[in-house]
């Protein structure tokens, strides 16, 4: 019922015409988020992750933009700096826009002058860089001697495939909107609403028919419209939507109109970004076809394509959706700013429905996919978000594209913005976190008190303090989590099908209560003081994968509350987890660990691990104590092993290899960091050459040169066999089988070639087994020719 009466009434709100001073009355979502800036969180989870952002992420992505040439791109556009070098990628402005916008939201929270000033400075440089006419997009005004091959002869002729000059407006257009807000400020707001003004003058039927090549500047142009009238603005964006396919790809949301897709497709964060959009445009216009589009793919996504841990985008083919119940673990993509955008999404998705199931995932990404894309210390980022790894995956402090990071600092200011919600007199309880806050419903206004410790702990405390006596509805949120229901649908249950109730009482009277949506309904005259209270049952609860999830075959995840857990090397014998088996029955404790990680709660458990032995099938078992950790905080303490879904079947597990002359040498090679070395001799089989599951080395993007791997024998050998297994990731990836190799020995001082018993053979999807006369070396050497228009790999390299 309330998917059909939301189609047919959706709501009102009224907006500001900033041009005008006058407010006029339009349509938009029925439900409206109650604004961050009157929610003030004090809690010890989320609270001290806000702070650090805004004194420690923002000001560091400043700092990083700068040095990374993002300021300078802007400097040069306004010839206030001399040359014509660029940055890496065409949608570099975004960083910085995205950074004000984070940088507008926290001076909200919390006043900066310093910070205050610095955005002004930005902003001035913007607004130097902006053409006469409003076109604002740096790799373009700079006039390069060598443009970017994504930059068109002329404004938008790549707008469909890769320059990014309307993406670059999205994030020009929410970055303004926060900065108004924040501080009443229009500086940057006519620059955005100029670049508008110019798109609405380009793009139309009859005009520009095209439609962005990277999704987001619908979700700008709503945000304008709404703090301008303008709604010029609002008919733009649907017109982005409307035009988009049917004649392009599946990559970016355009091989079918978006009325016509049902399934999620595609680049993962482009999709999301286009989902909100369609979102907006059918909250403000009705448009039903629009609804029913983006609830089949939220359909699609949580029945067959979200990670547990929230994540979206299986493969980095095309930082893509992959296929139904393809969710690999080790090769996992999951991009933060697909998990970001995945928020976004499912909040609005909640707007125009009202049911809890929204917020689950909502909760569920923000706990675990999100927040582990940012490390303890704010300075630390992940762009894929792994739920299994080797070793191999390591925090960065930048990457040349740094989307993730910046869109991090935009993002974790505005967290409160999800806690309530509200719809004429009903008030929603959506998110558990400590705080206080302000709230304007129809009948009065609401100050609402939380207490929790959440989610290390089950009890949630509201005082409800009217400002006058008066009868209005309050909808407390029940976890899909604390009720059997880990994920909406059949993709993850529990191995147990017993959760304990959730107890609610009123001023000390428990309540009886029938779910609606999801929620408890309290509806009653609410006077000052009136105290609800919730307990949510923390139990550490098992969770398995639908069957046809092959990755988590005979495995299954730890969880307790909203958060999944992980094994971590540090936490576990020798460092290792993948070694490791947990029967399902196995009973769990939990206890707290202040110092560990900033404080959190572990899980504890008793298991197995197994190890190789040399030249035999039988394995040797060992009973040890295993630790699990909060996914979110993975990775903190270095790279090392982690996985999110352990084996309760031997045939998951992953036996410690024996040692072998190859897993005990010491490896060199042509690559400028040694992360990768690590994989040449895991003694890990991948299932075929493009098998991503675990680690490889590549010399990607190097093409057409020779490279070298080397293995340093701890002592002399005699050595007589090679076998080396290529990773090739056609057609999509950059990397191929190599022309040649040679495989050489160390004779002294000099490599000297082998003596092949038959000639090399290159193919892929096997190893390539290189049989020679005996050597007696200390090292042995294999030298690979690239190809000429592709790099290439090496998943295991074995020496006999």
């Amino acid at each position: 019922m309330i998917r059909l009466n939301c189609r047919k009434a959706l709501g009102f709100i009224l907006i500001a015409t900033c041009t005008t001073g006058v407010y006029a009355q339009v349509k938009d979502y029925p439900i409206q988020p109650v604004a961050f800036t009157s929610v003030h969180v004090h809690d010890n989870f989320w609270q001290p992750r806000m702070e650090t952002n805004a004194t420690v992420t923002i000001p560091y992505i400043l700092q990083k933009c700068k040095e990374n040439g993002r300021i300078d791109n802007f400097l040069r556009a306004a010839k206030q700096l001399p040359g014509d070098k660029l940055t890496e990628y065409t949608f570099d402005d975004t960083d910085v826009y995205k950074v004000i916008e984070g940088a507008s939201y926290a001076m909200q929270v919390k006043k900066n002058p310093l910070l205050d000033k610095q955005i002004d400075s930005l902003i001035s440089i913007i607004g130097a860089a902006q053409e006469k006419d409003g076109y604002l997009y740096t790799f373009r005004t700079i006039n390069p001697a060598k443009p970017h091959p994504w930059v068109g002869s002329k404004r938008w002729e790549k707008e469909e495939d890769l320059s990014h000059e309307l993406y670059n407006s999205g994030h020009l257009f929410e970055a303004a909107v926060a900065h108004y807000q924040s501080t009443g400020k229009r500086t940057l707001l006519n620059i955005a609403i100029k670049n508008a003004d110019l798109l609405v003058h380009d793009f139309g039927y009859g005009k520009e028919e095209k439609y962005p090549g990277h999704q987001i500047v619908e979700i700008g142009l709503v945000k304008l419209y709404r703090v301008t009238g303008k709604k010029q603005y609002l008919d733009l964006a649907k017109f982005f939507l409307d035009v988009r396919g049917p004649k392009g790809t599946e990559y970016n949301q355009a091989s079918k109109r978006v009325v016509d897709q049902h399934e999620a497709m595609g680049h993962a964060v482009r999709a999301a970004y286009m989902y909100t959009g369609m979102a907006d445009i059918a909250a403000i216009t009705g448009d039903q076809s629009y609804l029913a589009a983006i609830d089949d793919i939220w359909h699609d996504v949580v029945g067959t394509k979200i990670y547990l841990t929230g994540g979206i985008g299986a493969t980095n083919a095309g930082e893509a959706f992959g296929n139904a119940y393809q969710l690999p673990n080790m090769s996992a993509y999951a991009e933060t700013c697909a998990a970001i955008a995945n928020v976004y999404w499912n909040s609005r998705m909640f707007q125009l429905h009202g049911d809890s199931k929204y917020i689950d995932v909502l909760e569920r990404t923000l706990y675990n996919g999100l927040l582990s894309g940012i490390s303890l210390s704010g300075t630390k980022f992940f762009y894929p978000n792994p739920l299994a790894s080797m070793g191999q995956h390591q925090r960065s402090a930048w990457f040349n594209c740094a989307c993730c990071i910046s869109n991090m600092t935009r993002f974790l200011a505005s967290v409160p913005g999800y806690v309530y919600a509200h719809n004429h007199n009903d008030l929603y309880v959506n998110l558990y976190m400590a705080n206080s806050a302000d709230i304007q419903l129809s009948s009065t206004t609401v100050k609402i008190d939380q207490s929790t410790e959440y989610p290390w702990k089950g009890a949630v405390n509201l005082t409800i303090t009217p400002a006058k006596p008066a009868v209005f509805t309050v909808r407390l949120r029940v976890p899909g989590w604390a009720r059997q229901q880990p994920i909406p649908g059949n993709l993850y249950s529990y191995t147990n099908n017993y959760t304990p109730p959730v107890t609610i009482t009123l001023n000390g009277k428990p309540v009886t209560y029938q779910l609606q949506n999801g929620y408890v309904v309290i509806n009653r005259k609410w006077a000052k003081g009136d105290k609800i209270n919730m307990n949510l049952p923390m139990e550490t609860q098992k969770v398995m994968a639908n069957a046809q999830v092959k990755d988590d075959k005979g495995r299954f995840a730890f969880q307790r509350g909203p958060l999944v857990y992980c094994l971590e090397g540090p936490d576990n014998a020798d460092s290792l987890v993948q070694n490791i088996l947990i029967d399902t029955n196995s009973k769990a404790s939990v206890s707290y660990k202040p110092e560990l990680l900033n404080g959190l709660y572990t899980i504890n458990t008793t298991g197995k691990s197994f190890k190789r032995q040399l030249n035999s099938d039988a394995l040797t078992e060992t009973t040890q104590q295993v630790t699990a950790i909060p996914y979110y905080a993975w990775a903190n303490r270095g790279p090392g092993e982690m996985m999110v879904w352990i084996p309760y079947q031997t045939s998951a597990a992953l036996p410690k290899p024996a040692a072998t002359i190859a897993s005990t040498s010491k490896v060199t090679s042509s690559l400028k960091s040694e992360r990768m070395h690590k994989a040449l001799n895991d003694q890990l089989e991948p299932a075929d050459s493009k098998d991503a599951n675990y680690p490889y080395l590549h010399w990607w993007p190097k093409k057409n040169s020779t490279e070298f791997v080397e293995y340093t024998f701890k002592q002399e050998s005699t050595v007589s066999e090679s076998k080396v297994y290529w990773f090739d990731d056609g057609p999509w990836g950059g990397c191929r089988i190599p022309d040649s190799y040679t495989i050489y020995y160390k004779k002294g001082n000099e490599w000297v070639a082998v003596k092949p018993l038959k000639p090399y053979s290159i193919a892929k999807d096997k190893y390539n087994i290189v049989q020679f006369e005996p050597v007696k070396t200390t090292a042995i050497r294999m030298e690979v020719k690239l190809p000429a228009d592709n790099s290439a790999g090496i998943h295991e390299w074995a020496v006999k």
